[in-house]
């Protein structure tokens, strides 16, 4: 039988995606359905390979895509002793070195001048770079200074101990030797720009190509958002690229810095996958190292709102995706973290976290509003522990997350006027959203929003009915970003950074405010700043979530109800990912106010509309 289905596996081997075939052979060949000369003769290993040697290999589930710069920002000098036809290397590429000096960028160097070069890719990304030399005039290996930035500025800059760059989290400053005919592959940060210094004296570079790596998981955009404002389509598809970006081995909080896996983070990442791409190992794969990582009473990431992310990511990722069986391999963890956070609650229902007390960093320095986050958090989490323990037909944890959810709520902590604290109190029910909306979170307009809570001051909009100002709040906060110049979502921004503010894309003026330098603050201080940061993509699923009003009722996708709300906007448009299928959508809206819906939906997905 198992000799069948590897037969029946090897029909579709050809059309299954690099990424996935490499993975699903070694968990084959780890359960004994394959065996390694099987493998070998189906060229996933040379035959040198033993099934010992397999058993050692790890698959990367990544593909690499070389792209060519897009534009020469800036040049050291425009004296053609120096540099030379530079123009050569926004030629298409091979990746191959050859014989000869034709169609090459030259560098050449004396005891004064040093050459060098700004190179710019188009959009951020994730990878390193790709240098091939040709045949210099002394054939023998050069050095060079090479800088990424993510923004020119940053590309631009020194390490110097006060301006925040740093090789903390990936080498983004360094020097290397180059051969004088031959390929070099280097680095592996996230960037869009990069500068080329030759550093030796009286030296020779023949650069043939430079070329960006991207490294991505090369999997398709299968939701979508289309209306009749470009503004709100840009700003949907820059949420999407930013989470894809962070989409790699593990899902990362950003592609610079740090690069790790933060569960707090992972919320808005995740619920943007779940909209954008449907199903992704990367998210079981990340929640389950951090929960190896992570012994009960210990908090994750040693923050106590992580571990209730936790739980909530988990509540998400079963009702979008289904996958009871995932979730039953979490009962155990869930069951001894929920008995942890039971003695967190005391006799008057106000939560007692202990460890760093954190929502974000822009309200950190209120505690007031950061212990009304909590209480709400707190409260959010039972209610998902009592329907993931109903699933998993635990009805004694569940009674005992529904008391809990219930005894929080009769605690109604002071917001301090905290618009991360009051969104998450109206969202689990301890405020009136209205309330919320009218006396705190809409006060000032996007005035003290952040990239990770303005997904929750959003849906707290939305739970208040307020939708065409969470739509001006959306064009105008991380509108912001893209007026700057920005390709993707960043750690923090301010609508205050963009007085007399110069583009990212472009060299600083004397009389502009370089923005990665100047502002930032806690521990994304100017250069540090991270420029692609996956908490930032909230727009992208609030967009799908309440203009085409998708609502997930039962796991699985397998009931959702169309509820849209399309605010200022005449229509709407777009696909959202089910493990059923796609399901496709349109909304216009009629003279009288009306909306007007097209749903086609795949089988196995009920459709309620309101």
């Amino acid at each position: 039988m198992k000799h069948t289905i590897w037969f029946i596996l090897l029909q579709f081997l050809p059309v299954i995606p690099r990424y996935l075939r490499a993975s699903s052979l070694l968990s084959l060949l780890a359960a004994g359905v394959v065996s390694a000369q099987e493998i070998r003769e189906n060229g996933s290993l040379p035959p040198v390979w033993d099934r010992a040697d397999v058993q050692w290999t790890q698959p990367d589930t990544r593909i690499r895509t070389y792209i060519t710069a897009s534009r020469i920002v800036w040049k050291s000098t425009d004296n053609t002793a120096y540099i030379r036809d530079a123009e050569n290397l926004l030629r298409p590429g091979t990746g191959q070195s050859i014989l000869g000096s034709a169609n090459v960028c030259r560098l050449i160097s004396d005891d004064r001048e040093h050459p060098a070069i700004l190179l710019d890719f188009g959009k951020e990304l994730q990878g390193g770079l790709q240098i091939i030399t040709g045949q210099g005039s002394k054939n023998t290996p050069v050095n060079i200074r090479v800088r990424f930035g993510e923004s020119v500025s940053e590309a631009m800059c020194d390490i110097d101990g006060e301006n925040g760059a740093s090789n903390d989290h990936a080498m983004r400053d360094f020097t290397l030797s180059l051969p004088w005919l031959g390929v070099t592959e280097v680095g592996n940060s996230g960037f869009r720009f990069v500068r080329i210094d030759l550093l030796d004296a009286n030296a020779e570079l023949l650069l043939k190509e430079v070329r960006a790596i991207f490294v991505h998981k090369g999997i398709p955009f299968r939701g979508s958002f289309r209306c009749n404002d470009e503004r709100l389509n840009q700003i949907w598809n820059i949420g999407a690229y930013t989470v894809y970006l962070n989409m790699q081995e593990y899902l990362w909080d950003g592609i610079k810095r740090d690069r790790l896996v933060w569960l707090g983070d992972m919320h808005p990442e995740v619920m943007s996958i779940n909209t954008v791409f449907g199903y992704d190992g990367v998210v079981p794969k990340s929640l389950d190292l951090i929960r190896d990582a992570t012994p009960v009473p210990q908090w994750m990431n040693g923050i106590s709102s992580y571990s209730l992310w936790w739980i909530i990511i988990h509540r998400d990722w079963y009702y979008y995706q289904g996958d009871k069986a995932y979730l039953s391999e979490q009962k155990q963890y869930l069951t001894q973290l929920m008995n942890h956070l039971l003695t967190k609650i005391n006799k008057n229902g106000q939560e007692q976290l202990d460890g760093n007390r954190f929502l974000d960093w822009p309200s950190s320095e209120n505690p007031q509003g950061v212990s009304a986050g909590l209480q709400a958090l707190l409260t959010m989490a039972m209610d998902c522990g009592g329907e993931l323990f109903t699933v998993l037909d635990d009805a004694r944890m569940a009674a005992k997350c529904k008391d809990a959810a219930a005894l929080l709520r009769k605690y109604r902590p002071a917001h301090n006027n905290s618009k991360q604290g009051a969104s998450l109190m109206a969202l689990a029910g301890l405020m009136d959203a209205q309330e919320a909306n009218r006396e705190v979170i809409s006060v000032g307009g996007s005035r003290n929003f952040s990239t990770f809570y303005g997904y929750y001051m959003l849906r707290a909009m939305a739970k208040a009915g307020d939708y065409t100002n969470a739509l001006n709040r959306i064009r105008e906060y991380w509108g912001g970003m893209l007026d700057l110049g920005a390709t993707t979502f960043w750690e923090d921004f301010d609508l205050e950074w963009m007085k007399n503010a110069a583009r990212i894309d472009e060299l600083v003026p004397a009389d502009k405010v370089d923005v990665h330098r100047s502002y930032g603050n806690y521990c994304y201080q100017y250069y540090r700043h991270s420029f692609c940061h996956g908490w930032a993509s909230g727009p992208t699923s609030w967009l799908s979530e309440y203009v085409l009003g998708v609502q997930v009722v039962e796991p699985g996708c397998r009931v959702v109800r169309i509820k849209p709300a399309l605010g200022d906007l005449q229509w709407a448009e777009g696909t959202f990912p089910t493990p059923h299928g796609i399901l496709k959508i349109r909304h216009d809206k009629q003279p009288d106010g009306s909306i007007k819906s097209a749903i086609d939906a795949p089988a196995g997905v009920e459709v309620l509309r309101d």
